[in-house]
């Protein structure tokens, strides 16, 4: 059984499972990083991590706050520059990326730059940094998200990071990398994936006490199911134990 634990923390766990050791990873700011380092000390210690400011193969031993933070650069493999990390990325070595976005929509497409329509929005948001090379260049994208209508819509106002755009074959007659693309969406109510019949989202996993009915009434477009939804585990107590400790013993993201 799982200790209590929040949704952040459920979050970081199920994201953190994702990263294969010795895999090459894009790691972000925020969820991303408290993942990357929690998955070095448990499961991946072969992790490298990617950072866009260029820091590669960092020990996440102290949580950065953000990708250009000295510490994206600790015990690294190589230490270089923005440029040379994306054309890392055009090459074809980096495997995942980890991503975030303020809406998202049916084909994994993301927004990070506005809301509302672009002569009069409402928000302004940071943009898309490196999110654009990323979900056009890793070869399997990762979505890490807070689950409710607002961010899961029906169409983005803003393409910032594109995902299979229309459907299958979209990136590909756009120009973008075949075999790229996004690979999975993690909520704090479920894991979903893109079958590559459709390219849609679809969900293949139910975070523990979440039913299907709570994720659709949570979703702003019809989603796909899988023909059994297994339940993701919680957060274990060494878990939890080395993120409140080691990796987020400040209890920032708590």
């Amino acid at each position: 059984m799982s200790a209590p634990y929040s949704p952040s923390e459920l979050l970081i766990c199920l994201a953190s499972r994702l990263m294969e050791d010795g895999a090459t990873a894009f790691i972000g700011t925020g969820i991303p990083m408290l993942a990357a380092s929690l998955a070095q000390r448990r499961h991946a210690p072969n992790l490298i991590p990617v950072f866009e400011f260029g820091g590669t193969g960092a020990q996440i031993d102290k949580l950065p706050l953000a990708v250009g933070d000295m510490r994206t650069f600790h015990r690294a493999i190589a230490a270089s520059g923005i440029c040379d990390i994306m054309e890392t990325a055009q090459r074809g070595f980096i495997e995942y990326g980890f991503l975030g976005g303020a809406q998202i929509d049916a084909f994994g497409n993301l927004n990070t730059t506005h809301i509302g329509p672009r002569e009069n929005f409402k928000v302004r948001l940071p943009g898309s940094g490196g999110g654009n090379d990323v979900g056009s260049l890793c070869w399997r994208t990762i979505a890490i998200m807070r689950h409710d209508k607002r961010r899961f819509v029906p169409r983005i106002d803003f393409l910032t990071t594109p995902g299979y755009l229309t459907g299958p074959g979209a990136r590909e007659a756009a120009g973008l990398p075949s075999g790229t693309g996004p690979h999975r969406v993690v909520t704090n109510l479920c894991v979903m994936d893109y079958p590559e019949a459709t390219r849609r989202m679809r969900v293949i996993a139910l975070n523990p006490g979440v039913t299907i009915d709570e994720v659709r009434a949570n979703t702003g477009f019809e989603l796909d199911v899988a023909d059994t939804l297994p339940a993701n585990d919680g957060p274990g107590e060494d878990e939890l134990r080395i993120l409140r400790e080691v990796v987020d013993p400040d209890g920032l993201y708590r």
